[in-house]
């Protein structure tokens, strides 16, 4: 007999409540599973380090104007170069933003938020999408997992997570083996070398499917438009590529669960 279905989708914390588009994934992902059966799998891409993807959009429940909300940072190297598993939040930072979302957002979504005691970024965007059912009957697998990162094959072109300044930092392993932080533009930080293993190894954009794939197996992958651009299918041959689901103001984030 050959295997179950195993229908994934991967995103990076989007917000601490999910953008609109992760929440079509995983509407596309129960649809499929109801035709074909299977387990869904949402590859959590907690390394990642770039602090705008948690950038929140919200609309005035009155006046439907958008405001844009984000995480504070404990400090400027965390929010520029720590993997999101590593970003921590400030003291006083959730109540304080609890006290504005009344405006935006159901009461309900308020009290779930208050409740939320994580104190790292991805942890905590994890567990506002789990309060809100989000999570019921997925499995979660996260790209920041030490054993994940072992089992995984060996790729050339990769980030490694390594100590600066007493902080965790994701760096860039550029080809001649150097570790670099980008400043931004042509400017870049270059490290000590240091040793490291595959428990301190992430995937970058083009290396991500191949690496993820070595360890999940999945049968099915749930995309959005761009990304299926990006993804080389040939890294993948075995899978089938689903397209997600359209959904407007995909950028925003969803709170109607």
């Amino acid at each position: 007999m050959s295997a179950a279905p195993v229908i994934c989708f991967g995103q990076q914390p989007c917000g601490f409540f999910p953008r609109r588009f992760l929440y079509a994934k995983f509407v596309t992902a129960r649809k499929l599973q109801a035709e074909i059966g299977g387990e869904i799998v949402f590859f959590y891409h907690d390394s990642d380090h770039d602090c705008r993807e948690t950038q929140t959009t919200l609309r005035h429940r009155k006046t439907d104007a958008p405001l844009t909300f984000n995480f504070a940072f404990a400090n400027k190297l965390q929010r520029k170069f720590s993997p999101l598993y590593a970003k921590c939040i400030p003291a006083g930072w959730r109540d304080q933003t609890a006290r504005q979302l009344p405006a935006y957002v159901d009461p309900r979504w308020v009290d779930a938020f208050k409740k939320i005691a994580d104190n790292n970024v991805a942890d905590f965007c994890l567990e506002m999408y789990r309060a809100m059912g989000l999570l019921e009957g997925v499995r979660v697998v996260r790209s920041g997992d030490p054993a994940f990162r072992r089992a995984a094959c060996a790729i050339g072109d990769f980030f490694v997570d390594v100590p600066h300044e007493g902080e965790i930092v994701r760096a860039r392993h550029a080809p001649d083996g150097a570790l670099q932080l980008h400043e931004g533009g042509n400017s870049f930080v270059t490290l000590p070398t240091v040793p490291f293993d595959s428990a301190q190894i992430s995937p970058s954009r083009d290396s991500r499917l191949r690496w993820m794939q070595s360890v999940l197996h999945c049968t099915h992958y749930v995309a959005g438009a761009g990304e299926q651009a990006y993804l080389n299918h040939a890294d993948a041959p075995e899978i089938t590529f689903v397209t997600r689901d359209t959904i407007d103001r995909s950028d925003e984030a969803y709170t109607d669960a």
